[in-house]
């Protein structure tokens, strides 16, 4: 239980990435608040706190931050995806999804950087999307390069009381995935094309992430900051071949 008594929020736990997060870090012995835009969902766990809020609202993450007092792991994971390519995209689109993705980033920073025990670790939920383009995916590419810019000013501002890192998903077993397959004029082939442009041969699961999570939480990352650490299955090492045709 390497995470025995630490205190840890996680936004958006309600259910994929964030919450495998917050049940492997409960099995680790954390503490675990976890935060989300709807009530408590029926089934959550009876050992995680469980906070309603916007973390696109300053004001409600300030009251947040007053609920959860002093921690030592921030997972900022919190986000939503709209398929839409820039002409498309409408302001309430760039309000909804900048204000969870980005601004939703920096409010929950800002307030617990304060907040956060000497040797504190925040974890932000970073894409490949910030690395490379997913088509049609203007907004939602653009927010994740700036969530992986944020963890570096964050590690080199407030580093050594703070270590600040990303986690960069590729494509992970979740809601998210199979809308995007659904856009597809056949899914199956889409996601058979996928599967063979995978080193792995197969797309990430939730637990994969939480396990890299866990780590970064961990003592045993104590110098390790400023990093985003991609976990895609091999999917963004790939030439653009698609390996399965050879």
């Amino acid at each position: 239980m390497i995470l025995q008594d630490k205190i840890a929020l996680v936004t958006g736990g309600r259910q994929g990435i964030g919450r495998a997060i917050a049940d492997t870090f409960v099995d680790e012995g954390a503490l675990v608040h976890v935060c989300g835009r709807g009530g408590r969902p029926d089934e959550f766990p009876k050992e995680i706190s469980w906070q309603q809020i916007d973390v696109s609202s300053s004001g409600q993450v300030a009251d947040l931050a007053s609920v959860v007092g002093r921690c030592d792991v921030l997972v900022n994971n919190a986000g939503v995806q709209i398929v839409k390519a820039v002409a498309d995209t409408t302001d309430e689109d760039w309000d909804t999804l900048m204000g969870a993705n980005a601004k939703g980033v920096f409010n929950v920073c800002r307030a617990f950087i304060p907040l956060m025990n000497d040797g504190g670790s925040i974890i932000n939920i970073g894409s490949i999307s910030g690395n490379v383009a997913d088509p049609g995916m203007a907004l939602y590419n653009a927010s994740k390069a700036f969530v992986h810019g944020l963890t570096r000013s964050i590690a080199v501002d407030h580093g050594p009381h703070i270590r600040c890192n990303a986690i960069c998903p590729g494509w992970i077993e979740t809601g998210m995935l199979d809308a995007g397959f659904d856009l597809a004029n056949d899914p199956e082939k889409a996601r058979q094309d996928a599967l063979n442009r995978h080193a792995m041969r197969r797309f990430g699961k939730p637990q994969d992430v939480a396990k890299l999570a866990v780590w970064l939480a961990s003592d045993a990352a104590s110098f390790v900051t400023g990093q985003c650490y991609i976990i895609d299955g091999g999917l963004t090492a790939a030439s653009p071949l698609n390996p399965g045709l050879f």
